[in-house]
């Protein structure tokens, strides 16, 4: 076996372990950053780009109304420099996490706080102009941990929020093509308001009026005869929730069932991946129900 020079083997060593060190300062120069739904993380990681680890709480595909975390979770919060919550209500379980994580230094963002709060319903983000406030205090928080790289912020944030701008008028454009007396929905929960009040859609009613209460027969039947009476096309829920009770009203007006639309969790279908891809798929699924 022919032996490697004693300078090539120093140099091999120099050379991984610079590599090692550049390797380390990269992840080390990332802001790690917990969120505690994945539909926020489209809003951190739009902003911060590659300078950001993003971790969220929540998996995607559950409810974090019904969330119970996990001891990961306590680490995941108790490793990150920043956390992005929604607030308003919607992460009960969020308190108690933060006292078991015990990390003194790390900054929360109430991406609510401030904000237009309607009947205690959580579901802001739904509505892309308060969106918009929700990409300002992302870039706000990075920016302050991280301020070398403010402007980099800043400018993503800006990019992010005309993006969110031309969504908000496709989606218009879209939903203004729905008759008028067609412009009505049932819903497993109530997360649809700020989207239907932004964009003219009323919200007859919920299957759901507290997370994990079934309606009884007395409600259920009411929303039957609101369908009928409306002439609803579709009665709708997402992907976390059993579409049992829709079933029972859907063949009680004699309309259809929509199971997959998103709000509180992204999905794992590239269609649904991020929050502005989210947004096109429902509005799509909403404009071929109602109209």
């Amino acid at each position: 076996m022919p032996l490697v020079p004693v300078k090539c083997i120093a140099a091999l060593a120099l050379l991984a372990s610079v590599g090692c060190a550049h390797a380390r300062e990269l992840r080390g120069d990332k802001i790690r950053v917990a969120t505690t739904i994945s539909t926020l993380n489209s809003f951190v990681q739009g902003v911060g780009g590659e300078r950001v680890i993003v971790k969220n709480i929540v998996p995607v595909g559950a409810s974090p109304e019904t969330f119970q975390p996990a001891p990961q979770d306590v680490a995941t919060v108790a490793d990150a420099q920043l956390l992005v919550e929604n607030g308003a209500g919607l992460e009960s379980w969020l308190d108690r996490l933060l006292r078991d994580a015990r990390s003194p230094k790390l900054r929360v963002v109430v991406e609510s706080d401030g904000l237009p709060v309607k009947d205690l319903n959580p579901h802001l983000w739904m509505d892309p102009v308060l969106a918009e406030r929700y990409v300002d205090k992302v870039w706000q928080a990075l920016a302050d941990l991280d301020p070398s790289h403010a402007n980099v912020y800043r400018r993503n944030a800006f990019a992010y929020k005309r993006r969110l701008q031309e969504l908000r008028a496709d989606i218009q454009r879209r939903i203004d093509a729905i008759p008028p007396s067609h412009r009505y929905m049932i819903v497993f929960h109530n997360a649809w308001q700020y989207y239907n009040d932004r964009f003219g859609i009323a919200t007859l009613g919920f299957v759901e009026r507290n997370p994990g209460q079934e309606p009884n027969p007395q409600q259920i039947a009411r929303l039957i005869d609101l369908a009928k009476a409306h002439h609803v096309h579709g009665v709708f829920s997402e992907p976390e929730y059993s579409p049992k009770i829709l079933y029972a009203i859907a063949q009680g007006a004699g309309i259809s069932v929509v199971e997959d639309l998103y709000d509180d969790s992204v999905g794992t279908d590239p269609r649904v991946s991020n929050y502005p891809n989210m947004l096109q798929y429902d509005t799509g699924m909403i404009v071929k129900t109602l109209k």
